[in-house]
């Protein structure tokens, strides 16, 4: 079951860099801001986490949680989170539970190769465990703006 704009996001449970485990329920009470990326450590996705670094204070600001979330396993995500110096975490989906749920696994083609990936896309979960916004299909520029926007817009009610 894919999830549905303006529906609860059913309960998950993941692994993320810290050593940390992301559980929905336990993120109540404050906004979170899921953003799937194709993979660590790529000009794309190096690009959107520095970007979401970036203006991290002030997704905190406007009291939203932001966590990174592709199928590399935790060593890669603890490697590109260290050099690239973000604040926030990454969730490892290797057997794709997140990606499924947000129904972000696509056909995708590369030098005329067809393959299953990421399709880079962003979430805005609200303080109840509510999908508010999503974004599908992203390309990196004006992005994070747009999602801090929609962040601040959401937290003032």
């Amino acid at each position: 079951m894919a999830v549905t704009l303006d529906q609860p996001v059913p309960a998950f449970e993941a692994q993320a860099t810290s050593g940390q485990t992301v559980r929905l329920e336990e993120l109540k009470g404050r906004q979170v801001v899921l953003y799937f990326y194709p993979k660590d450590s790529t000009p794309g996705c190096t690009t959107q986490g520095q970007r979401f670094r970036d203006r991290h204070q002030d997704f905190l600001a406007a009291d939203t949680l932001v966590f990174g979330v592709s199928r590399d396993g935790l060593r890669s995500h603890e490697n590109f989170r260290s050099k690239q110096g973000f604040p926030f975490e990454l969730i490892s989906d290797p057997d794709e539970t997140l990606c499924k749920l947000f129904d972000v696994i696509k056909l995708k083609k590369l030098y005329g190769k067809e393959y299953l990936g990421i399709d880079r896309s962003t979430f805005l979960i609200d303080r109840e465990g509510v999908l508010r916004r999503e974004w599908r299909g992203v390309k990196v520029p004006g992005h994070v703006d747009a999602v801090l926007a929609a962040a601040q817009a959401l937290a003032r009610g």
